[in-house]
């Protein structure tokens, strides 16, 4: 039998910008260990993303990078990836996850979504390369129903190599983008995102108007 087929690995991958990383990101982290069975997941911010430019007004990288830290540091079985920070030019995911593979042949990946993501699915680089390199998972989020996701996971499954599964967890109805106009507006963080998060951003006074 082929070595290391015993010792396969299942991790889950969160890619995003985490701006800031929130409770929504957290548990869906959770639950993907939980119920697919995973080693480990690793949260990668993106460094580059070519749907995000213009970053004005947002956090920087080191500061993200910071924000998951502390947001992750007390599960055991959460961990932080630089892997996107240090790319040159645009982050692609397909990228990423071919050079995973090559890298870690016996590692099963499941890259862990919303589902806002999921319906855009089609638009990102290469979404061939992304299905064929891993599992995607993918969550309900915001106002999309377990109905729709379910037929759009069954249209991608008949369009793509490689598997789709959607997750069984609650909808945290929240965005980076809704908490950043917060904090603005001089409103609370608190139980959107983790208490060191939230000193964080406050110390640093990251997102405060201008």
């Amino acid at each position: 039998m082929e070595n290391g087929v015993h010792n396969r690995k299942r991790i889950g991958l969160m890619g995003g910008t985490f701006d800031p990383i929130h409770l929504g990101h957290l548990i869906l982290g959770e639950k993907s260990y939980e119920q697919l069975g995973l080693d480990q997941v690793v949260f990668m911010p993106a460094g580059n993303p070519p749907h995000k430019p213009h970053r004005e007004g947002q956090a920087t990288d080191a500061q993200r990078v910071e924000m998951v830290r502390l947001a992750i540091e007390d599960n055991p079985h959460f961990s932080l990836s630089l892997m996107e920070m240090n790319e040159d030019g645009f982050t692609y995911t397909y990228r990423t996850l071919e050079k995973l593979r090559a890298e870690y042949p016996f590692t099963e990946w499941y890259f862990i979504i919303g589902s806002d993501s999921l319906f855009d699915f089609d638009k990102w680089k290469e979404p061939a390369r992304i299905s064929a390199a891993c599992t995607i998972v993918a969550a309900v989020r915001n106002q999309t129903s377990q109905e729709m996701l379910r037929q759009k996971l069954r249209m991608l499954d008949e369009k793509y190599p490689g598997d789709f599964l959607s997750l069984d967890t609650t909808n945290i109805d929240v965005s980076s983008h809704e908490l950043r106009d917060w904090v603005r507006k001089g409103l609370s963080l608190r139980y959107y995102v983790p208490d060191p998060v939230m000193k964080y951003i406050h110390d640093i006074q990251i997102y405060a108007a201008v």
